[in-house]
C-alpha cells in the first residue's frame, strides 16, 4: 500500500512529532515537529527535514552546522500521530552540541548534566 504523508494525524497547528533515534546504536537523539511538507521532503531526499516552529520554515538537519541526519528507517505509531525516525548522525545531534538532546537525569528530585558538549 502506497504511504500518504495526509494519512498520518497531524495537531491544530499542521505538525507531527518526529522523535530521531540512532539506527545503529538505539540512542535517542532528538525530538522535532513535521508537516506534511516536512515528511514528503524527507521521504524523498533521505536527509531529515523539519519544520521550525520559531522560524516558521522547514529545516534540513545539518544544513548550517554539517550535523546530518540521513534517513534509515522511517516508522509510524500505532494511532498515527508520531514518527521514529532511524538516522544515522554525523556529529551531535543536540543544538547544545551534545550527541543527544536527552542529556538531563532527573533522579532523586534532582537534575545531573550526563553529557558534555563535544568539541571540535
Amino acid at each position: 500500500m502506497p504511504f500518504d504523508p495526509a494519512s498520518l494525524s497531524y495537531d491544530a497547528r499542521g505538525l507531527i512529532p518526529a522523535i530521531a533515534q540512532d539506527a545503529g546504536t538505539g540512542e535517542v537523539l532528538m525530538m522535532a515537529w513535521m508537516n506534511a511538507e516536512a515528511v514528503a521532503r524527507t521521504l524523498e531526499t533521505g536527509r531529515v527535514t523539519y519544520w521550525s516552529r520559531s522560524r516558521q520554515a522547514f529545516w534540513i538537519k545539518g544544513e548550517t552546522s554539517g550535523h546530518v541526519q540521513t534517513l534509515v528507517e522511517f516508522r509510524v505509531d500505532c494511532d498515527r500521530d508520531c514518527l521514529l525516525l532511524k538516522v544515522e548522525q554525523i556529529g551531535p545531534a543536540c543544538h547544545t552540541n551534545r550527541r543527544s538532546c536527552f542529556y538531563t537525569l532527573v533522579e532523586d528530585g534532582a537534575e545531573r548534566v550526563t553529557m558534555a558538549p563535544e568539541v571540535g
